[in-house]
């Protein structure tokens, strides 16, 4: 691995602290380097404070003309709740620039580049480009179609069932695969989940531990008890019950500033995700178990045949104690 990918990994990594916190901004990490040793790190913490080059910066000293700096994603030169990154780099005075992803905003994708070039940096762009652009996919998602990131995440046994006849789910999976799952709950902006989840179980879909975050919590459907655990906690306002369209539920958590949804099933609203085409990508919890044909299944669709059968591909296969995480996406 080269001393630029290094770098960029580690900034790649700093960036995903502040996943969860940021929306609607991406997460952003970097890394300051000179002379071969690391003298500062940042990242945009939340919404509203430094970017993760100014939180970088503020602690550096001394002359950065050799120094280089790793950022996850160009620099933006535009006034918003902060004054322009590129402006503080040429006020440091740093001489090379090093870059995952180029800005996707149409409306200035690459003026952050050229104003630091223009001044005589040194830039680099497209270093660990795929992380990056993973790191940034439900930004890059609203960015690009107004519409939020769907994670669509199942819990199963191995021939397909998130619970058993009688609707009990506790636990398919085992303290690791749950673990991940709260990993996940934190890097969301919301968690989605049916109106039937809610009255079997009475989650409170929030994260253990939150480490200060607190997505949004949907569900989709009616009836839902009104002591229910969404309805009556400490963050209760952040909470959504919906009927209808999926597209037009997820519109209006885009225009709320919500760029990534976990979903969370049940059966009958990860069929209507798929169906309707607005699942990204797939986390298949599996447990080395069999329910048998009288379980609730995970995809809840009947009829179909197998000339329409939905094909993915796996980007990842992780064990998590006993159990498997398959990462997926629809094929193109």
């Amino acid at each position: 691995m080269t001393s630029d990918k290094k770098h960029m990994m580690r900034a790649i990594e700093l960036a995903r602290l502040g996943e969860g916190l940021t929306r609607p901004n991406p997460p952003v990490g970097a890394v300051l380097v000179r002379g071969g040793e690391v003298i500062a790190e940042g990242w945009h913490r939340k919404a509203g404070s430094d970017h993760a080059e100014r939180d970088c910066l503020k602690s550096a000293l001394g002359n950065l003309q050799s120094a280089i700096l790793y950022v996850t994603l160009e620099p933006c030169s535009t006034h918003g709740r902060t004054s322009p990154c590129t402006d503080l780099i040429l006020e440091k005075g740093i001489g090379r620039v090093v870059v995952s992803v180029e800005d996707l905003n149409p409306k200035h994708a690459g003026r952050g580049l050229d104003i630091l070039r223009e001044a005589g940096v040194e830039v680099v762009s497209g270093v660990c480009e795929n992380e990056g652009r993973e790191l940034i996919a439900p930004f890059e998602k609203m960015i690009t179609t107004g519409m939020p990131y769907v994670t669509l995440k199942l819990a199963s046994t191995l021939d397909g069932k998130i619970a058993d006849n009688r609707g009990n789910s506790k636990w398919i999976t085992g303290t690791e695969a749950r673990e991940r799952v709260q990993e996940m709950r934190r890097r969301a902006d919301a968690i989605m989940v049916g109106a039937a989840t809610i009255i079997a179980d009475d989650p409170s879909l929030l994260p253990r531990p939150s480490e200060g975050r607190h997505p949004w919590r949907v569900v989709v459907g009616a009836a839902i008890p009104s002591n229910a655990k969404i309805l009556t906690d400490e963050v209760s306002e952040q909470t959504l019950v919906r009927t209808g369209s999926l597209g037009a539920i997820l519109k209006e958590l885009a225009e709320r500033g919500i760029m990534h949804v976990l979903c969370e099933g049940g059966g009958k609203l990860a069929a209507g995700l798929v169906e309707e085409g607005w699942v990204d990508e797939f986390a298949f919890f599996i447990a080395p178990k069999l329910m048998g044909a009288d379980g609730i299944p995970n995809f809840a669709k009947c009829g179909g045949l197998i000339v329409d059968a939905h094909n993915l591909k796996f980007h990842a296969v992780e064990q998590l104690g006993d159990d498997v995480l398959i990462k997926a996406k629809m094929e193109q």
